[in-house]
């Protein structure tokens, strides 16, 4: 039960490295697919200097392994490490390089891995923890908060041009809150957790988490408003809080096992707290306080250890790979008061700086979806900036952390109305988080997206941030990234007509290596289309809790994406656990130019055999604002094949079979191109969440075969542009108004 609530209940995550093959299997590169990658390798570039190692175990009893670099023949480095990983404190010269690892008591050698160091790897060095310890140590408290941050009192008129609004604001916030959030309570919560998940028992966790969260927010804000202005009403109220948090049965309803998210979050909130209030607390409320952030962050530490064979060994447990964050961050605030505090900082802090994300490769991006990029995107202001000030570990200035904030502009541009790919798609992106993500970064293209956010950054984040906010420091013109832009890791590519341009056609289109793991649905191949940010083809269903029977028998499946089925629905499979990973798909090819952008994606895997090939190919022809989609099916079976679209307004099909979608003035007409043996059919799903509007339709081979092809046009504001098709050596030539494409055999 306790693995089942993990997944019910599982959030953002901080993990470790991208899933990926290699070629020869050796005793460093698991057959299973959940166990950790063999890294790196391929001779791919490396964007971090020095870069993390990575392999699978050797055995359960090995206590040490070394590791070995070299160029050519030349051994360059060897170290030695505890932990099946490592992270060197030095950087590499540019070079070719090799690398091997052993167990330090055999002569097991696992098999060469070649990578790259360039000019343009950024190093990224982390001392040594006992070198990083010593230094916590020194700092005095706040070791949490900016050094440069003075007491409201002694701002500087810069500074109280870019953060008076905000702490005028945080004020208003706190005393508000006061008397508006109800202090916790475990006799609120009276539900006992059973096998089966009850939508009342749900309702109860996210009740827990609701509370727990808007508490913990309330302590660390009323924390730091006295910290900044000295007055005693917000003491007042961080005490009364804390006291509350602190006296929650760490074994009830507020338990780990009942609300992770909840849990973890008291320890956070009260080890800031303790932080930042320091000789305002007696000593009798600093010892429950530190008791209960103990007995929670103990708990954390010990799932660490063992949940699924540990996270160092099978990072991809949604739970774990986020709680490594948050262990990080509590050791690094309590450390000198909790003596477990050391094994803590040990074993998370080297280990979470030199890793990161499992989620994607370097080039950044997160495949479980943006709103969970963005609920990961909250994490990381709430871990990363204390990590930071007390430790001086920058955690944005990793490569993956900036390639994180280009996904976020190019999925979730300016003026977007929901989420994309994954749980919680539908929702509408909450911009003040996106925005102090993104403002930790001082390139012309973070300057681009924050300046056409017009809502202001999370005022708490605001007033912990460094002074100057980075982005504020950019003097370059502000730009924004990319029109058409690839993140292969994790097989998603979008396409606007120009990202700069409020009125854009965007299409964004996904398949996946990661498949249908944790928050993926069963979308390989699938893409979603807007015009000036008003959805055209969309995804449907609404999550309303995971493992839910909305969630499970619509929101994952094929069906609810604009994706291939057949016979009646039937898609990819998204049932079971590590299966989920190896169902998957990939972007196998990606060009982009003015004129026009390609994308092609392989899902067959994700159809476990019942499809043989299952190729989608995507132009975006920029030029005339169309989209042709090419598919390419087969099976060992006959089959109805169907190409599934979704729409948030009425299908319209008129007396000659033409289809459209008009959404609140933006249109698009949906053409087959030289294909009568297709037809259109209505198709129903679940009712829509309340306040919203799906309708759904299908294109349907009229007969049943072992292999099909779709090639549809997608004419965006329905300007009934000219289509030919012409016979080729090779191929055809398709010709939509004035621009020509090749369709290869």
């Amino acid at each position: 039960m306790k693995a089942a609530k993990r997944t019910l209940l599982c959030s953002a995550a901080w993990l470790l490295f991208p899933y990926s093959h290699y070629a020869h299997a050796d005793w460093a590169q698991s057959a299973d697919a959940l166990v950790v990658k063999a890294m790196p390798t391929n001779r791919q570039l490396q964007v971090q200097n020095p870069p993390t190692f990575t392999w699978a175990p050797y055995a359960a009893n090995t206590t040490s392994y070394t590791l070995e670099i070299r160029t050519g023949t030349t051994v360059v480095r060897t170290y030695t490490s505890s932990r099946n990983w490592y992270l060197p404190s030095e950087p590499l010269p540019v070079g070719s390089y090799t690398w091997r690892v052993r167990p330090t008591n055999s002569s097991a050698w696992s098999d060469d891995r070649a990578f790259e160091i360039a000019g343009s790897s950024k190093q990224f060095l982390l001392p040594s923890n006992d070198v990083l310890r010593a230094n916590i140590l020194k700092r005095p408290r706040p070791r949490g908060l900016p050094a440069s941050l003075p007491a409201a009192s002694a701002w500087t008129a810069a500074m109280k041009a870019e953060r008076g609004a905000a702490l005028q604001g945080m004020s208003n916030e706190v005393v508000l809150q006061t008397a508006n959030v109800a202090v916790p309570a475990d006799a609120n919560w009276p539900l006992v957790a059973s096998s089966v998940m009850t939508a009342a028992y749900a309702a109860q966790m996210t009740s827990v988490r609701s509370s727990i969260l808007l508490n913990s927010r309330q302590l660390e804000a009323s924390a730091l408003m006295f910290r900044l202005t000295g007055e005693q009403r917000f003491l007042t109220e961080a005490l009364r809080r804390g006291d509350a948090l602190a006296a929650l049965n760490p074994n009830g309803p507020t338990s780990y096992v009942n609300q992770a998210q909840g849990s973890r979050s008291i320890s956070l909130a009260l080890s800031k707290a303790l932080d930042g209030l320091g000789s305002n607390l007696d000593a009798t409320r600093r010892a429950a306080w530190m008791a209960t952030v103990k007995t929670r962050t103990a708990v954390i530490y010990q799932e660490l250890l063992t949940s699924n064979g540990g996270i160092e060994q099978k990072p991809y447990d949604a739970f774990t790979a986020t709680n490594i964050g948050f262990l990080a961050a509590i050791s690094a605030l309590v450390l000198g008061e909790i003596p477990e505090a050391t094994t803590w900082f040990d074993f998370s802090v080297r280990y979470f700086s030199g890793s990161l994300m499992v989620w994607s490769g370097p080039e950044g991006g997160f495949s479980e979806g943006t709103a969970y990029a963005e609920f990961s995107a909250d994490n990381a202001l709430q871990i990363w900036q204390p990590l930071l000030q007390a430790s001086g570990i920058d955690l944005f200035a990793k490569p993956w952390s900036a390639g994180l904030a280009r996904f976020f502009m190019e999925f979730v541009p300016p003026g977007a109305k929901t989420h994309m790919f994954g749980d919680a798609q539908e929702i509408e992106p909450v911009y003040r988080l996106l925005k102090a993500y993104v403002s930790r970064f001082a390139t012309p293209e973070a300057a681009w997206y924050v300046k056409n956010l017009t809502v202001n950054e999370d005022m708490l984040t605001l007033l912990q941030a460094p002074y100057p906010l980075p982005v504020s420091t950019v003097t370059e013109t502000p730009r924004p990234p990319a029109n058409g832009a690839l993140f292969p890791s994790i097989g998603w590519s979008a396409m606007h007509s120009n990202l700069a341009d409020l009125k854009r056609t965007s299409v964004y289109f996904k398949s996946t290596p990661y498949g249908s793991f944790s928050h993926s649905h069963g979308n390989q191949n699938a893409f979603v289309l807007t015009s000036a940010n008003v959805p055209l083809l969309i995804q449907t269903g609404w999550y309303d809790w995971f493992g839910s029977p909305m969630h499970t028998t619509w929101y994952r499946q094929s069906k609810a994406a604009n994706a291939i089925t057949f016979d009646g629905g039937v898609g990819q499979m998204v049932d079971g656990y590590r299966e989920t990973l190896v169902r998957n798909g990939a972007i196998t090819a990606f060009s982009t130019t003015p004129s026009v952008d390609y994308v092609e994606g392989n899902a067959t895997p994700a159809y476990g055999g019942a499809l043989s090939l299952a190729v989608r190919q995507l132009w975006y022809l920029r030029d005339s604002d169309a989209i042709v989609v090419r598919d390419k099916l087969a099976a060992p079976a006959q089959r109805s094949f169907e190409w599934n679209l979704h729409a948030a307004a009425p299908i319209l099909v008129d007396g000659s079979g033409n289809i459209s979608i008009v959404n609140q003035g933006r249109s698009v007409c949906i053409k087959p191109i030289a294909d009568p043996g297709v037809r259109y059919e209505k198709r129903t799903g679940p009712p829509p969440k309340a306040g919203s509007y799906e309708e759904h339709g299908a294109l349907v081979r009229t007969t049943k075969a072992s292999s099909a092809e779709f090639l549809v046009l997608l004419d965006v504001g329905c300007k009934n542009l000219p289509v030919s098709i012409t016979a080729t050596a090779t191929g055809r030539q398709l010709t939509v108004g004035t621009q020509k494409i090749t369709i290869a055999n």
